[in-house]
């Protein structure tokens, strides 16, 4: 799966999601770290990536934009915010997330 991980989230999570064989790009990678949120969904949506972040303006973005794509995996405040608890997480559900993602076309 392609993702581009969101500056508000650790280049460990990019690292470890590499390790399990993910095609991951980090918007510091990008030189992106400090783009506003469109110019980030738009760089995810033309690269056909998953957009993963801990910002909640995304699916605000989203809905009044009337896009359907890029697809925005969003890390809650209420979860484990280090690196190692998120990319567990992660693992934990890709596959459902994976399978969710190909139904609507990602």
């Amino acid at each position: 799966m392609r993702f581009l991980l969101d500056n508000n989230l650790s280049q460990r999570l990019a690292e470890g999601l590499r390790g399990v064989g993910h095609d991951v790009v980090h918007v510091r990678d990008l030189a992106l770290g400090s783009a506003d949120d469109e110019t980030v969904l738009a760089f995810a949506r033309d690269d056909d990536r998953v957009l993963i972040s801990a910002d909640t303006d995304f699916g605000g973005i989203l809905a009044r934009s009337g896009m359907d794509r890029p697809s925005v995996i969003l890390f809650r405040r209420d979860g484990g915010r280090r690196p190692s608890e998120q990319l567990g997480l992660l693992i934990a559900n890709l596959g459902q997330l994976v399978a969710a993602l190909d139904r609507r076309g990602a």
